[in-house]
């Protein structure tokens, strides 16, 4: 005849104590990736910072080629500056950004600024500088607006903001170019960096 178990003795607590640390592990990682951004806030600042010198900077060359390079020199320090920070960023939360928040917010990104890159091209070749400005902040408005779609909503505003000044620059005289960039690659960017690191941290 088979022996009753015996009802009388609890189950070990083991088990138990496993399942709260994993539930434990898996909330804490969850509130670290809900509270990445993307966007790194002192990485803004950087950049903004940066973008005012190239502001001043370009607008006192004397021809559209140098003021040209001014900017795409500004653009490879910030693309350095942005990335570099990020890293960090994703690092100091432990994510990855080959997946989630920070891997969508790049994929946002990538198709107003293969557009604005090609744009560029396009109105160089028509020898038409004056809408370069425009461009530039409307297009960086949409990457940004499309990849914070991913992230907290002061992203998207942020990107909304950009598109506003690309539509400032459109509607106002081409002498105005370079302080629509100061106001959007610099101002926007020290700003709402300044937001963002604050609130989320980093």
């Amino acid at each position: 005849m088979d022996k009753e178990p015996d009802l009388s003795r609890s189950p070990s607590p083991e088990p138990h104590a496993r399942a709260l640390d994993d539930l434990r592990f898996i909330r804490q990682t969850m509130e670290r990736a809900g509270s990445f951004t993307a966007v790194p806030g002192w990485g803004n600042v950087a950049m903004g910072i940066t973008a005012l010198a190239a502001a001043l900077l370009a607008s006192r060359q004397a021809d559209f080629d140098a003021w040209l390079l001014v900017w795409l020199g500004e653009a490879a320090v910030a693309v350095a500056i942005g990335v570099s920070a990020l890293v960090w960023k994703a690092r100091a939360v432990g994510v990855t950004l080959f997946r989630g928040t920070g891997a969508r917010f790049v994929l946002g990104l990538m198709p107003p600024l293969f557009a604005g890159a090609v744009l560029t091209g396009a109105l160089y070749a028509a020898g038409n500088p004056e809408a370069l400005p425009g461009t530039w902040l409307l297009l960086y408005g949409a990457a940004v607006m499309t990849g914070g779609v991913f992230s907290v909503r002061v992203v998207p505003v942020m990107g909304f903001c950009f598109m506003l000044l690309g539509l400032a620059a459109f509607l106002s005289p081409a002498a105005w170019g370079d302080l629509w960039m100061a106001l959007g690659f610099g101002g926007a960017h020290i700003v709402f960096g300044g937001v963002i690191a604050r609130r989320y941290g980093g």
